[in-house]
């Protein structure tokens, strides 16, 4: 992942932290909860494109499903960066880790 990518995700961070209700609790356990709310959207979308649910029909479309998959992507980026202030390192010595197991069977 670029630096752009991860600017723009410490920029998204600090507007989240300038706008955070301080009593709203723990912003970093709300920021990893988010991530499930995201997944569940994905979940919805994928139903409605497939016509899943016979109550809803055809209600999204694949390009809905792409969307609701990059906000998971952000939103995870977001909830990293929230815990740690060496998110970018972690993820792209995750990434690499994950690469590098996959490819050495």
């Amino acid at each position: 992942m670029d630096a752009t990518t991860w600017s723009q995700v410490e920029r998204l961070r600090g507007w989240l932290d300038e706008h955070a209700d301080q009593m709203a609790g723990d912003v970093k356990l709300l920021r990893v909860l988010k991530i499930g709310e995201e997944f569940g959207e994905v979940a919805e979308a994928v139903h409605g494109a497939m016509g899943a649910n016979p109550r809803k029909g055809a209600s999204h479309t694949w390009d809905d499903v792409h969307k609701e998959l990059a906000d998971v992507a952000v939103t995870t980026l977001i909830a990293l960066a929230s815990c740690t202030p060496d998110a970018e390192k972690l993820f792209d010595d995750r990434l690499q880790h994950l690469v590098d197991r996959v490819l050495s069977e």
